[in-house]
Order: C-alpha cells, then sequence, then structure tokens
C-alpha cells in the first residue's frame, strides 16, 4: 500500500458509488511536494509543501474519509472541489439563454449557489492518472441537469510541477449554448494547523475593483473602487486588520470578506493575480488565473460542526480561499466578462497555485 505523506489512508476514499470506482490519487514532485485528489467532485484532499525551514506541511482543510464527503445532510461541504458548472451566484435562479428562461435551484437565499445543491462537487468523475505529475477528471453534465440547458462535457487537469505549482486547466464543451463557470474551492490555511485562524496571513490582490454585495451575497450589480475601502488589499496586509470590521456595511454584508475582485491581469495566466502567506509558517502562495475574477472567502461560517483530518473541528476563519472565475451573476450582467459556453465557442481557463518560501 502506498505510504501517502500528508498521512492520508487511502482505503478511507475507495469505494464504488453508483457503479463508479471512487479512489485517492496522489500527485509528486522531486521536492517532496505532495498532492492528494479524490474523484469525487475532483476534490483536493491534502496539499503537503515544506515551509521557510524545509519541514512539510498540509496547507487544506478536508476530510480524511469519503463516506465524510459524500454525506450531504451532516457533512456538506465544498472543501478542495471543482464547481460547476456555476461557481458562486445567480440571481433568483434566473438564467436566460437566446430569450428563453431558466429557472435554476435556488439552494442560497433564492440564489442558485455553486450550480445548486447537487452540484459538481458530489459528482463523481472519470480519472486517468497519466503520470506521478499530472491527473485528468472528466465529467459529463446532461441537458437539464439542474435545469441548465445544453448537455456539457467537462475536463480538469490537475498537473503538479517541480516549481511546486499546482496547475489546473479547466476545459468544457457542449452542445447547445449555456453558461459555465469553474473554480477550485480549496480552503487553505497556510500555518498547517486549521486550529488556528487566517488573521494573521498576508493578503495581496491585483484589483482596483470589486463587485459589492447585499446582504444575501449577491452582487448589487455596481462595480466600485477598492481604493479607500478594506478591499484595498493591493498593498499586502494582515487579513485579520479588517475582518471584523463590521462598521463597514460590506464586511457586515459578508459577515467578513466574501466578495469578488474584478483583477488587473487581464486573463494573463503568467501574472501575479493575488498573493497570500502566512508570517508563521513562511509558507507564501501565489495565484495566477486566466479568469477575470477572483473570490475571496474567509470561512466565515465554518462553525466547527465540520471535523476534518486530524479530528480537528473547523472553526470561524480557519481558512481562505481563493476562487479565480468569472464575476458572480454574470448571465444577468451582460455588461460583465461573459461566461457563455456554446459549440462555437469552447470554455478553457486556467489556474497556477505555486507555493513559494517567504522570509
Amino acid at each position: 500500500m502506498e505510504t501517502i505523506a500528508a498521512g492520508l489512508d487511502p482505503k478511507k476514499f475507495q469505494q464504488q458509488v453508483d457503479g463508479v470506482n471512487v479512489d485517492l490519487f496522489v500527485l509528486r514532485n522531486q521536492q517532496g511536494m505532495e498532492v492528494c485528489i479524490t474523484n469525487f467532485g475532483a476534490r483536493i484532499v491534502s496539499m503537503w509543501v515544506p515551509d521557510r525551514e524545509g519541514h512539510f506541511r498540509d496547507v487544506v482543510l478536508a476530510f480524511d474519509n469519503l463516506d465524510q464527503f459524500m454525506d450531504k445532510v451532516n457533512s456538506p461541504s465544498d472543501f478542495g472541489a471543482v464547481i460547476g458548472r456555476y461557481a458562486n451566484r445567480i440571481g433568483d435562479g434566473h438564467l436566460e439563454v437566446d430569450g428563453k428562461v431558466y429557472q435554476l435551484p435556488q439552494n442560497n437565499f433564492t440564489h442558485c449557489l455553486h450550480g445548486g445543491p447537487d452540484g459538481w462537487h458530489y459528482c463523481i468523475f472519470e480519472v486517468k492518472q497519466v503520470s506521478s505529475q499530472r491527473l485528468e477528471l472528466t465529467l459529463t453534465s446532461p441537458d437539464g441537469d439542474a435545469n441548465f440547458p445544453g448537455t456539457v462535457q467537462a475536463t480538469v487537469i490537475y498537473q503538479l510541477t517541480e516549481e511546486n505549482e499546482l496547475i489546473i486547466d479547466y476545459r468544457a464543451t457542449s452542445d447547445a449554448k449555456t453558461v459555465i463557470n469553474l473554480t477550485n474551492h480549496s480552503y487553505f490555511n497556510l500555518s498547517g494547523d486549521p486550529n488556528q485562524t487566517i488573521a494573521d496571513h498576508v493578503l495581496f490582490i491585483d484589483a482596483d475593483r470589486y463587485t459589492p454585495t447585499g446582504t444575501t451575497f449577491l452582487p448589487v450589480g455596481r462595480i466600485d473602487a477598492v481604493e479607500g475601502t478594506p478591499m484595498d488589499f493591493r498593498t499586502p496586509h494582515p487579513v485579520g486588520l479588517d475582518l471584523k470590521n463590521f462598521a463597514c456595511e460590506q464586511i457586515a454584508n459578508g459577515n467578513g470578506f466574501d466578495h469578488n475582485w474584478c483583477l488587473n491581469t487581464q486573463g494573463d495566466a503568467e501574472r501575479i493575480a493575488a498573493s497570500v502567506y502566512c508570517p508563521q509558517s513562511g509558507i507564501g502562495l501565489e495565484v495566477c488565473t486566466s479568469e477575470p475574477g477572483l473570490q475571496i472567502y474567509t470561512g466565515n461560517f465554518l462553525d466547527h460542526t465540520a471535523v476534518g483530518k486530524r479530528g480537528i473541528s473547523y472553526g470561524p476563519n480557519t481558512a481562505i480561499c481563493l476562487e479565480t472565475q468569472k464575476y458572480p451573476d454574470t448571465p444577468n450582467h451582460p455588461e460583465w466578462p461573459s461566461a457563455e459556453l456554446s459549440p462555437e465557442k469552447p470554455y478553457a481557463s486556467r489556474t497556477v497555485f505555486r507555493f513559494v518560501k517567504v522570509g
């Protein structure tokens, strides 16, 4: 049996579900970095990366067994998952494509969140391990899946490089016009200890603007300047500086940070769109993307009910998510960067998570 540096037991992920084998797959590079992924939701279960002293730490929140991931009643989660068909929110579940209106599931207030309650994070992907550093996962989402139009064929490729980068490439085609917005929903705690919050994590976002939200977390339709607000991370500073600044309407609305930033990087997946590092561990994470937006979520609604790896119960603000994506509710804002997918217009997106040592 393969030994996993992060301490996971592969047997706890090996089941046949709906006639499909689910398992745990391991990527490793020559530097000792290790990433474990399950084909249930194409989820990242662990990321084993070196700190400034060269000691390795697991820097993502997740469960250590498949049963918890599958239990939507007692342990609902999007930990580490590929989110689809549409990451984030579509207002009132209202989707109009070529003049036809589709009513999507309303699972977050009146909105459709992350493709609905049975989104891709609860689907089983077919999987092919190409090499020790490359994993390809595929999914067919039929026409009418969660009432989205079009049959979508999607591929997610995880590739681990010798530069301690995890490159995620998303591809999708459809036989009819529809919308798509894919992301990875990993919850990072770069201290490696989710008993601690991420308040000390130093965040940088290359964005002059963001989409403010209302009390149901949906963008209100404006694009505002970050200048002079707690949303300004153009100069790196600790997340905790304004995390509880509820005198700020936007922080109050999100119960912390739960917002989309409009990136300055203009789709250049080689430019750093955002970075975060933990002063304690010296682990830094640089994020590059071809997407126009970045949703930052600071684990505001973690409430100790989820008990993850090493028996740790995940409390408020014990993780930060950096979700590269289209803007939330883009299908209802045609003036924003398009989320359209059609037979003539296939979808391709890239995200790079690059781990570096700081200090």
